[in-house]
């Protein structure tokens, strides 16, 4: 990445750096950004203004989206949106944290190979949340597809790292993903699995019984016959 890049960051509480220097925007100019670069084909003007200005009369959406755009655009040395026609997009100038870890989780589900040395990073990446701390409407839906995109490629980094035998990364990609949604079997199983392999057995039956009573205490449900079977094999595992 070159050092006079412009990079904005929404896997952590927002932030916009220039050649490595934090700048400072006004919660407007935030939002705009931030609604940008979670929409990459660009925005018509008008629907821009009614999703980030719900509350306000059209004529006041569309003077609070002129004022935000103006700040952004007082950034020196760098153009921060491009407008075509009627249409606000973020400058492909601007290197954006979430874009390059969903390339990576992507890259992930696709298969790695080699698998990563430095898979601490990775983890790490895919653990962020989404601009934590906002409230807006219109992040419900993208922090959704995020936390999907996550679990899923957190999940097959650890199914990746327990097929190579390399069970400390697939142990860390596991309880990541679990961290994400706590109720998806498929994480605790690869503990589960990863446990087995390196002949835990109590840790294994533990997780189990952990993960058996937490869907019994939430959902009123009992894991899967796979996962009860997979820790049946190594012992009986007593009903209650």
């Amino acid at each position: 990445m070159s050092i006079n890049s412009a990079c904005l960051e929404l896997l952590k509480p927002f932030e916009f750096t220039y050649d490595s220097k934090r700048v400072s925007l006004p919660l407007g100019a935030q939002r705009l950004l931030a609604f940008l670069a979670l929409n990459s084909d660009g925005t018509h003007r008008t629907a821009l203004a009614e999703e980030l200005w719900p509350d306000c009369t059209p004529f006041r959406a569309a003077a609070n989206l002129r004022s935000a755009l103006c700040q952004a655009r007082r950034i020196r040395a760098v153009n921060v949106v491009d407008i075509v026609g009627p249409r606000l997009l973020l400058s492909c100038s601007i290197n954006v944290d979430l874009h390059r870890v969903w390339e990576s989780g992507r890259q992930i589900m696709a298969g790695l190979d080699p698998l990563p040395v430095e898979w601490d990073e990775l983890i790490a990446g895919l653990s962020r949340e989404l601009l934590p701390g906002w409230a807006e409407d219109w992040l419900i839906v993208e922090r959704e597809r995020w936390d999907q995109m996550r679990v899923y490629a957190l999940e097959s980094l650890g199914q990746q790292f327990q097929t190579a035998g390399q069970y400390l990364p697939a142990l860390q990609a596991a309880l990541a993903a679990m961290a994400v949604d706590p109720m998806r079997e498929t994480a605790h199983r690869i503990v589960i699995e990863v446990h087995i392999a390196e002949g835990n057995i109590a840790s294994a039956v533990k997780r189990y019984q952990d993960y058996r009573s937490f869907l019994e205490r939430e959902l009123k449900v009992a894991p899967s016959r796979q996962m009860t079977q997979l820790v049946q094999e190594m012992i009986p595992i007593r009903s209650e």
